[in-house]
């Protein structure tokens, strides 16, 4: 549980050198966290304890979590380290799949490249729905190939479509895991859209308007319920959703995407997708 004594410290695991936390970044910083950015596919190490951390996320990539890189099969043993320590944790996309590897379960892919890019309906559970004061998201922003199977022991959040049916699950009180991608910004969008253009050529993948069309009429659920998640996450406070909670949150920070927050994400605008 972080202390209200000092900035909490994230420990933030990217895969590209472009990539960024994106509105996750703009989040924390606005609840007064210090961020530690770390790139283990540039053979940044990641720590041996995470002592001086108070939370970990993982980010997503273009790379999958069965690829045989000798840093990505260190970095799904790495997510041990987390889980000993029972630290706060997320995986995003890339990221829940590594962490469904370290706990057993298999990652998967098809022979045709389906996919799941672009906004696409999830069902959540009502432990998802208990997880903060905000109800989880119903629509989400979705950029990959892989799926996984539920960990033994994990408990299912939310599930999707026929092709990929476990969309967030959660292992221990601790540690959360979600296929989609909460961090993106309309910038990031954008340029995903643009870098990444061959992908919405895929079966499943939706073409660019649908994409930028959808941030305005899902983006803001998603925003709200990052606000309220974050902070009982990385305070050790989720299922707890009481009425008043103490956050961390910055005084003054908004509870949607302002124009001011929209404009501060271009120093964050990048690409992490899976």
């Amino acid at each position: 549980m972080a202390s209200l004594a000092r900035r909490p410290v994230v420990l933030i695991v990217l895969h590209q050198a472009h990539s960024t936390p994106g509105r996750v970044g703009l989040a924390l910083k606005a609840m007064g966290a210090r961020l530690d950015i770390r790139r283990p596919s540039l053979d940044e190490p990641l720590p041996k304890t995470l002592s001086e951390h108070d939370g970990v996320i993982v980010f997503g990539g273009p790379m999958g979590a069965n690829d045989p890189a000798d840093w990505i099969r260190r970095e799904i043993d790495w997510f041990a380290v987390p889980l000993a320590e029972r630290k706060p944790l997320i995986g995003i996309c890339l990221g829940a799949q590594m962490l469904a590897r370290q706990l057993g379960a298999r990652v998967f892919s098809y022979e045709d490249k389906r996919s799941e890019i672009g906004y696409f309906p999830i069902r959540p559970t009502a432990a998802a729905d208990r997880l903060c004061a905000e109800r989880f998201p119903r629509c989400v922003y979705q950029w990959h190939s892989d799926g996984f199977d539920l960990p033994s022991g994990a408990e299912l959040l939310a599930t999707g479509g026929e092709d990929f049916p476990n969309q967030a699950y959660r292992y221990g009180a601790h540690a959360v895991a979600l296929q989609f991608h909460p961090e993106v910004t309309y910038h990031m969008m954008c340029k995903w859209t643009l870098r990444g253009a061959e992908r919405l050529t895929r079966p499943g993948a939706q073409q660019r308007p649908g994409h930028l069309g959808g941030w305005f009429q899902h983006d803001g659920q998603v925003a709200a319920w990052l606000e309220s998640f974050l902070p009982a996450w990385l305070e050790g406070r989720l299922g707890e959703k009481a009425v008043g909670e103490v956050r961390l949150v910055a005084e003054n920070a908004p509870a949607r995407p302002s124009a001011r927050a929209l404009g501060e994400a271009e120093a964050f605008a990048g690409s992490s997708a899976a």
